[in-house]
């Protein structure tokens, strides 16, 4: 078996994405879990599964879709590999939603002062 290497590694900030994580359907959550090893995988990433959020400090999302259903998490990078999930939701307008940036952003910080 082929070793695959990996770019990043993913770790889960205390339980906002593994709450997401368990309400989904099994394909949705397979399609998670592929994109996330996707993540890890290649070296450099497709705006279609990773894109930074205009107007903040280091906040990206990943994207998923599955079907008709969009879903997005929250996630930061930390010392330029680790990649730190956070919230995740079910994207249902065109735009997302200013409460999930802004409850992704008190994340990011909660996670940044817990490391000093």
């Amino acid at each position: 078996m082929i070793e695959k290497r990996k770019y990043r590694t993913i770790i889960f900030y205390k339980d906002y994405f593994q709450d997401c994580f368990v309400k989904q359907r099994d394909k949705v959550r397979d399609k998670l879990i592929w994109t996330l090893e996707l993540i890890e995988e290649i070296q450099k990433i497709p705006e279609t599964y990773l894109k930074h959020i205009e107007n903040t400090d280091g906040l990206y999302e990943i994207r998923v879709q599955q079907g008709r259903d969009i879903f997005r998490i929250f996630c930061c990078f930390d010392q330029g590999q680790l990649v730190i999930l956070m919230n995740g939701f079910q994207k249902k307008t065109r735009k997302t939603p200013k409460k999930e940036i802004e409850k992704a952003l008190k994340i990011k910080e909660e996670y940044e002062d817990s490391k000093k």
